[in-house]
């Protein structure tokens, strides 16, 4: 790769800046350019947009639901994608068809979906058969991420697609306003920084001086990207927005924090990749009990299937999608990996409603309580840090000047 030069190094990895993403001036939301860019060709291609309900018939039937309280994500979809593409963007793009379908919500991260979806009449159809058969270009703009399921189903019926679950005004106009080429090559510079990897060692600081620390083996492998780009037309997802390096641990051991939904802070101890117990910090311990219930009644549950590194610089959204794209933070996820070239299945876990690919996120606003005090990269002799204090590292910052 060509070096950068410090004066050609964007002005978002200024200090100021990379301490402050806020800060960061983006160009406005535009659809055009973002399919364009990220679906390279697109002429030829038909395209529909996917949404979820818990009830689908009677909300997607007349876009009912655009007249009714709440539905954020759904009304987003159906403004700046839907819409957005029947004035104007389908044509300049050279694509065909447009519509929105509606879905049964999953209520679970990275879950099968069912086969029944619904079109704007209310008519009950097959994805299967109706959707995935008859599109070449799928953006499925859910309430929960569907990446693993069409993953599956996008290499068994030959399309293309984006996942862009939990979409809000920020994300709009932050992290889907970017430049993917530019998305694209910072993260190919800090994938060779970090690809393969023997081991990844964090270190975790809690309120009470306690140092923890995770230790995942990865065995050299070859460092994958999330980059956001399907270029050609074979077929392929991206989880927008992009921005991430990541591994497939093949072993773990040690303890990391978690912070619960409700607040709760727990101590997880991980054995074999697997998270075996947690323990209660502060909270509530009945959030702590269901945990280790779950944990004991389904085991799968606790596998650690992925270790990412955001690469982007950019403000934080509330969602995770955007937020854990973010460089300077890392984020472990527990269940299915198949999607991203792992061994855990769906069919592997005791209940279907288990199989689910649960991310957890270490970043300032997500995990106040602790600090992401160090993370270390370990490749044959050569020990590097990556991040300290929830900062890039400065050899993770010269790979994305020169690309080493």
């Amino acid at each position: 790769m060509t070096p950068l030069t410090l004066s050609e190094l964007p002005n978002y990895y200024s200090e100021e800046i990379l301490l402050n993403p806020h800060l960061r001036e983006f160009p406005a939301f535009d659809l055009v350019r973002l399919l364009g860019t990220v679906f390279e060709p697109t002429r030829g291609c038909n395209v529909c947009v996917l949404i979820d309900f818990d009830e689908p018939c009677d909300l997607i039937r007349d876009f009912n639901f655009l007249a009714l309280p709440g539905f954020e994500v759904q009304k987003n979809a159906h403004r700046y994608f839907y819409q957005a593409l029947r004035d104007g963007a389908m044509k300049k793009l050279g694509m065909t068809g447009g519509e929105m379908f509606a879905y049964r919500c999953t209520h679970g991260s990275n879950l099968d979906l069912s086969d029944e979806v619904w079109n704007d009449q209310g008519q009950q159809l097959s994805l299967d058969r109706d959707i995935y058969s008859n599109y070449d270009l799928i953006l499925c703009i859910s309430t929960y991420s569907a990446t693993a399921p069409l993953t599956a189903k996008c290499k068994e019926f030959n399309f293309r697609g984006a996942t862009l679950h939990g979409l809000n005004d920020i994300i709009l106009n932050s992290g889907l306003a970017v430049d993917y080429h530019e998305v694209s090559r910072d993260a190919e510079r800090l994938r060779l920084a970090m690809t393969g990897s023997d081991t990844i060692e964090i270190d975790f600081a809690l309120e009470d001086g306690r140092i923890l620390t995770a230790s995942l083996d990865l065995n050299g492998q070859e460092a994958q990207k999330s980059h956001g780009l399907c270029l050609g037309k074979s077929p392929d997802i991206a989880n927008l927005p992009a921005g991430e390096v990541y591994f497939v641990p093949c072993d773990a051991h040690g303890q990391f924090p978690m912070k619960y939904a409700d607040g709760t802070l727990g101590v997880l101890d991980v054995e074999n990749r697997c998270i075996v117990r947690s323990t209660l910090i502060s909270g509530n311990p009945e959030t702590i009990a269901e945990h280790n219930q779950r944990l004991a009644d389904d085991p799968m549950t606790g596998t650690l299937g992925e270790l990412g590194f955001g690469t982007q610089v950019l403000p934080v959204s509330g969602a995770d999608i955007q937020d854990e794209k973010v460089l300077g933070t890392c984020h472990l996820a527990t269940g299915r990996d198949d999607h991203l070239g792992g061994d855990i299945l769906p069919s592997m876990f005791k209940k279907h409603e288990n199989s689910t690919h649960d991310d957890i996120l270490f970043a300032p606003h997500k995990t106040p309580n602790f600090n992401l005090r160090q993370v270390r990269m370990i490749r044959g002799a050569q020990r590097e840090i990556l991040i300290e204090n929830f900062s890039p590292s400065a050899y993770l910052m010269d790979a994305l000047r020169t690309g080493r």
